[in-house]
């Protein structure tokens, strides 16, 4: 029996767990799933013959081990940082590795390694990354057949709220790992722009946040993800002249979280003593307050060059950042934990609240001495909190692969520490992502 393993069973696993679940009476599969949280692995195993839920800490060596040697194939949706814990030992146990996350320098390291064990480790193989890299991937080479000068590349994502579903004033809520939204643009992002390196700082990304229509949807904003240079060369499109990777908002959030960083509300290095304060006590040692004559509301206000009836301070006061009878109840925070902490609650779905994945890639060329363009538009809507559409297009990419890789539907596996931009990793994922209603668009411009 072929013996799968998950590492992570968190927000973005439930389709992925449902869909290896529902694969394993039919292809033979035993399914390991494997996190810290106890009630989680019931909830998403239950009693399925085929499959076992066990809890584990990630960092004991000899456990994670044990299940990694057992394991034809592993998967992981642990956060970022652990992924090179699995890789080490798919090295060790000669086991190819699948993961949703950004590939790290640590990860890097391993390519020489795994091209010499013959392994691979498909990293970004999610929504954004991956599903990203794939559709882009494909539009690319379609366009490489008929034109060789792609003048400009623009790809958009967001993770967001339906519109059935939105009813706070941030319209926002979140549909995956929490902990990245507060983390969100603080690498600061580059990007290319008519030729111009543009380099954008943490305290600019929102305040600069820039227009973008999407059909049947309506107007929404986008800023600068990263360092989207490094996917140049990745996308082999050089001389290029415009060329960004973004995410995808609507425009009232990026005017908030603009305010929360200049508040110094993002901050996760000073800490303050808060056991029993409220949170309006807390939000004055934050925001340096030094005006008694007038509330911590007024005094935000004025630092923000804000009307104390503005939209804005509506969507401060929903965080009840100026609460005077909510009370902090542990010894010391950063301001980072503080508001985390409030998000948790305030932007926490209910249990039928729908998300929604948008993603465009907007791409011009030339071709016979003209310039055209292509734009392709996926669309993609949850069914509830648990099933939704960002658990959807994060673990979908990753259970088909190791479908395919399982049932020997991949010719030539390629081997390294990888990203699914080749044809033959591309080609069968998104032809089966299509069966599930996750297809693009076209509109030739």
């Amino acid at each position: 029996m072929i013996q799968i393993l998950i590492a992570g069973a968190g927000k973005s696993a439930n389709h992925l767990i449902d869909y290896f679940l529902k694969e394993s009476i039919q292809q033979n599969w035993f399914i390991t799933v494997a996190d810290g949280d106890a009630k989680m692995l019931t909830e998403k195993v239950g009693n399925h013959p085929n499959a076992l839920g066990i809890v584990l800490d990630i960092t004991a060596t000899k456990d994670r081990q044990a299940l990694v040697k057992q394991a034809d194939i592993v998967v992981s949706l642990m956060p970022p940082h652990l992924h090179i814990l699995l890789a080490k030992d798919c090295l060790q146990f000669g086991k190819h590795l699948i993961t949703s996350s950004y590939i790290s320098p640590e990860l890097k390291e391993l390519n020489a390694a795994a091209k010499e064990a013959g392994l691979m480790f498909m990293c970004e193989m999610g929504l954004d990354p991956g599903i990203d890299h794939m559709s882009a991937s494909m539009l690319i080479h379609d366009i490489n057949r008929v034109a060789s000068d792609i003048v400009s590349f623009k790809s958009y994502c967001g993770g967001l709220i339906a519109p059935v579903s939105d009813n706070n004033p941030w319209h926002y809520k979140f549909t995956w790992n929490p902990i990245n939204i507060i983390n969100a643009g603080k690498s600061g992002a580059i990007y290319l722009e008519n030729g111009n390196e543009i380099h954008v700082q943490y305290t600019d990304i929102f305040k600069q946040a820039a227009s973008l229509s999407i059909d049947q949807l309506g107007d929404f904003v986008y800023y600068p993800n990263r360092d989207s240079l490094d996917y140049i060369d990745i996308y082999q499109v050089q001389g290029v002249e415009t060329f960004m990777r973004a995410t995808i908002r609507n425009k009232e959030f990026c005017m908030g979280w603009h305010a929360l960083i200049k508040l110094g509300l993002t901050d996760s290095v000073i800490e303050y003593r808060c056991k029993g304060i409220s949170n309006a006590s807390l939000m004055k040692m934050i925001a340096n307050y030094t005006d008694t004559s007038i509330s911590i509301a007024e005094y935000v206000a004025q630092l923000l060059g804000i009307s104390l009836n503005s939209e804005l301070m509506k969507m401060l006061h929903y965080l009840d950042l100026f609460s005077e009878v909510d009370f902090i109840d542990i010894e010391k925070t950063t301001a980072a934990d503080f508001l985390f902490k409030i998000l948790l609650k305030k932007w926490d779905m209910n249990e039928n609240d729908q998300d929604m994945v948008i993603m465009q890639h907007d791409i011009a060329y030339k071709h016979k001495h003209k310039t055209h363009s292509v734009t392709i538009t996926l669309v993609v809507y949850g069914e509830n909190k648990h099933f939704s559409a960002m658990s959807k297009t994060v673990g979908l990419p990753m259970a088909i692969l190791t479908k395919l890789i399982l049932t020997k539907q991949i010719s030539s596996l390629p081997s390294g520490v990888l990203i699914p931009t080749m044809q033959q990793i591309y080609k069968p994922v998104l032809k089966e992502l299509a069966k599930h209603q996750i297809v693009f668009t076209e509109k030739i411009n």
